[in-house]
């Protein structure tokens, strides 16, 4: 790339590798925002290969297969390389067209590709297989060398999940599990989710932790307003019997009497049966009456 790159002006060159440079990073997090970087560099150097080709991926990040398609031809004209023919196979199916996918997978291009390459397009054409239904075949076109192969390369946790993904889907649930399994030891970056199928299958349920320790907190608060409740309800219920001992309306109590007892009880309401309505005490007023009572009686 940086030798294509050096037959633009440096300043030129400089501004387009920037923005290849952010293709890069954001293509797998934020394909969006990396697709609209492509098409500033294409905009800039639209006749560099490497520029045409991350433009490709771009668009097929975004699922945008026609534009994809068209890039990744124009990059192929322009370096002569096969390394892309996989990738443009798998547009073909994602414009809905498996059979134009899989004649490809038989072409002599096939040939050229190196073992990752081959591997690729093995897993492009077993894809088209599923999408015309051809579930068996599918099965049959991941059988290879490289499946039963016990080393472990890059490609190995992909295909190993393809084949297990495919057996699943023609219910063969016990060699699907097996070849899960097999995905998982090869899958060291985790770059499949084949330990949350394997789960899934041997009926595991995952529990979101910080959900859980939320779900918990909410309950205990939930818990606590009903104990609080509870306690006032029974502080309420304590207020009203301590009340009733000093206030009856059976009693004919002194008025002095009364007044002294709600004063002590905080109560500021008490019953007058003079003119059957609810009269408000405060405490000063309490205080007051008793008090002129009392001089009332020495006198």
């Amino acid at each position: 790339m940086r030798q294509e790159l050096m037959s633009l002006p440096k300043g030129l060159a400089e501004e387009v590798s920037r923005n290849l440079v952010m293709v890069a990073r954001l293509i797998d997090e934020e394909p969006e925002q990396a697709y609209a970087y492509s098409r500033i560099a294409l905009r800039l150097a639209s006749r560099v290969a490497a520029v045409r080709e991350a433009a490709g991926f771009a668009a097929y990040a975004t699922q945008k297969y026609s534009e994809a398609l068209a890039e990744f031809r124009a990059a192929r004209r322009m370096t002569g390389s096969v390394e892309l023919w996989p990738v443009m196979a798998d547009c073909e199916r994602g414009l809905g067209r498996p059979e134009r996918a899989l004649a490809m997978a038989g072409e002599p291009e096939v040939q050229k590709l190196d073992k990752a390459g081959q591997v690729e397009m093995r897993l492009v054409a077993a894809g088209a297989r599923r999408d015309m239904g051809q579930l068996d075949a599918a099965i049959v076109t991941l059988q290879s060398p490289e499946l039963a192969s016990n080393s472990v390369q890059p490609w190995t946790a992909r295909l190993r999940y393809a084949y297990a993904d495919a057996l699943l889907a023609a219910g063969r649930e016990d060699e699907a599990r097996e070849w899960f399994a097999k995905t998982v030891e090869a899958d060291k970056d985790g770059a499949t989710d084949a330990s949350d199928r394997l789960a899934e299958m041997d009926g595991v349920e995952f529990v979101d932790a910080m959900q859980a320790e939320d779900d918990d907190q909410d309950r205990e608060g939930r818990a606590g307003d009903e104990v609080r409740d509870d306690r006032a309800d029974d502080l309420d219920e304590d207020d009203d019997e301590y009340a009733d001992d000093y206030v009856d309306e059976d009693d004919d109590q002194d008025p002095a009497e009364v007044a002294r007892a709600e004063a002590a009880a905080d109560v500021t309401e008490y019953y007058d049966e003079d003119d059957d309505e609810y009269e408000l005490l405060d405490r000063s007023e309490a205080d007051a009456d008793a008090e002129a009572e009392r001089n009332g009686d020495k006198a």
